[in-house]
């Protein structure tokens, strides 16, 4: 899979079909962007797979955790930043729903979880979870912190 001008991200194209279309990007007033992308796919000649993916990049901070090694253990596990990612989707649309089914799934998700991404704490409370993610799961993580 390519994607087509990384920075404008319009669609990432698989052997020359599109798997993910770029819809729209929000500014929150917390600071960051997501990114609306329509999935949605064809499973039959009549019928559609809609699926709304919304990514954000949400970049880790110092002050978002307890404690420096906490801030460094997540930033050498996941990177600078963290992806917040949510899906949703509906199977066996009909063809002549599939626009107003994606515009129903977005709705839901402007109504019900954007405004937790909004609150000026989001970040704080996203960057804490990814550490809680290590140390509840360390064994998938430890080849990052054992010497040698």
């Amino acid at each position: 899979m390519q994607v087509k001008d990384k920075d404008d991200m319009k669609a990432c194209v698989k052997k020359g079909y599109p798997v993910m279309k770029h819809i729209e990007n929000i500014a929150l007033p917390n600071g960051l962007r997501l990114d609306v992308w329509d999935a949605s796919r064809r499973i039959a000649a009549d019928t559609t797979k809609v699926e709304l993916v919304i990514k954000m990049k949400v970049p880790f901070a110092s002050a978002h955790f307890d404690a420096e090694d906490h801030y460094l253990k997540t930033r050498r596990v996941f990177g600078p930043e963290g992806t917040y990612e949510y899906r949703k989707e509906r199977t066996f649309v009909n063809n002549a729903d599939t626009d107003r089914v994606f515009a129903e799934l977005l709705g839901d998700f402007k109504r019900d979880a954007l405004p937790y991404l909004v609150r000026e704490d989001f970040p704080r409370r996203f960057s804490r979870s990814k550490y809680r993610e290590i140390v509840n799961n360390w064994y998938q993580y430890r080849h990052l912190f054992e010497n040698g």
